[in-house]
């Protein structure tokens, strides 16, 4: 078992909790996912470590032995690394951390066809702008479907010639005595299939499929946000009788640089020069459909938040709006030249006493102070007759 630390892989600290890990799970898993990175060896070595860390942290009895032991308890408990399962099959994992974040199940009913190198769904990653996100759009996106090869007919295995795995004897496992406990584990020499290839396919090199190419054109709904998902029926991977699985979109949003998004609500930070906070003012602000006018009352605190009900987004699933959040900032100048120092010293003194309130406040500090710091004075002794 290669040694690298779980945790380490999956970015994450030796504290997380269960949702934590699954959330870094599904963040690197589609990083690093093969159906991204094709022809990439190091993506699909890196995929493979962490799928075992995900195996291993999210389950708690493998998870305890290995914050005790390291992989070293986990060996010596049956534990072999990464499971050898298909990539295809991590979206299984996939699925239910998606089901769990947005609600739903990921992918269909439909399962894999038997002797399938691949599931009829899959994923991909669409980019948007902070304004295709927010009111919506059409993209013509350029995808990459699988079929399966028709030379091994999904195989992988030239003239389709597949044998029964000699050391598992199509059992997909073997087992291992340790005193009176026997361990299963995935055969190593299979990957758990039961069976090997005697020769690969010269066409797909022992994939069992290859890639077509097709461009078409999708509605993006107003509202979406970082790692919503959508299903686009009939245009995921074919399986070999010729029907399709679905496409899942998951959106990743640029981020804008004034307005700052929480869900449905839109933040955006409105500088105030501090003459204007003892007389108080109103502001022209900017809003994701117009200008609103902002009433800064006298003697606002430095991020004081004053809210726009329903000028935020639309909640993609319904037609509730959020708000948007006006965060006040208190901004002095930099410098001051000799005219406007002397303007502001005459301010300060039209003020007279109510100018230095830490006079009132620290005078008798003051005085108390000075007393720490007086000689004791000690009382005369009375003299004896």
């Amino acid at each position: 078992m290669e040694r690298f630390d779980y945790y380490e892989i999956l970015e994450i600290s030796k504290t997380s909790d269960k949702e934590t890990i699954k959330k870094a799970y599904r963040k690197m898993a589609l990083k690093y996912h093969p159906d991204r990175n094709p022809d990439d060896k190091s993506a699909e070595e890196m995929f493979k470590k962490i799928n075992e860390a995900y195996e291993v942290l999210s389950d708690d009895s493998k998870r305890q032995i290995y914050d005790r032991y390291g992989k070293d308890g986990l060996e010596s408990s049956g534990f072999s690394g990464f499971s050898g399962r298909d990539f295809s099959d991590i979206f299984g994992d996939l699925g239910s951390i998606f089901e769990s974040a947005f609600g739903g199940g990921f992918g269909s009913s439909r399962k894999r066809e038997a002797g399938a190198k691949f599931k009829p769904d899959y994923l991909y990653e669409l980019n948007l702008s902070f304004k295709e996100a927010v009111f919506g759009c059409k993209k013509t996106i350029q995808t990459r479907y699988k079929i399966h090869c028709p030379d091994c007919n999904g195989s992988g295995a030239k003239d389709g010639a597949i044998q029964t795995c000699p050391d598992c004897s199509g059992k997909g496992q073997v087992f291992m005595r340790q005193g009176f406990m026997t361990f299963a584990q995935t055969c190593s020499k299979c990957s758990g299939t039961g069976q090997i290839i005697k020769e690969k396919c010269p066409t797909c090199k022992g994939g069992g499929f290859s890639f077509v190419e097709e461009s078409f054109e999708i509605n993006v709904p107003e509202g979406m946000d970082n790692e919503n998902r959508m299903r686009v029926a009939g245009r995921g991977n074919q399986q070999k009788n010729g029907t399709r699985g679905d496409l899942y979109i998951v959106a990743y949003v640029a981020e804008d640089d004034y307005f700052i998004r929480d869900g449905d609500d839109i933040y955006i930070e409105v500088p105030v020069f501090f003459t204007s906070i003892p007389l108080g003012a109103k502001i022209p602000i900017p809003s994701l459909r117009g200008e609103l006018e902002l009433a800064v009352p006298p003697n606002a605190e430095d991020g004081a938040r004053f809210v726009f009900n329903g000028e935020g987004v639309k909640d993609v699933n319904s037609r509730h709006y959020g708000n948007l959040i006006a965060v006040i900032k208190i901004v002095y100048p930099k410098q001051l030249n000799e005219e406007q120092k002397e303007l502001l010293m005459k301010l300060h003194h039209s003020f007279g006493y109510e100018s230095e309130p830490h006079k009132n406040l620290f005078e008798e500090c003051f005085d108390r102070i000075k007393n720490w710091f007086k000689p004791e004075v000690k009382p005369k002794e009375k003299s004896k007759k």
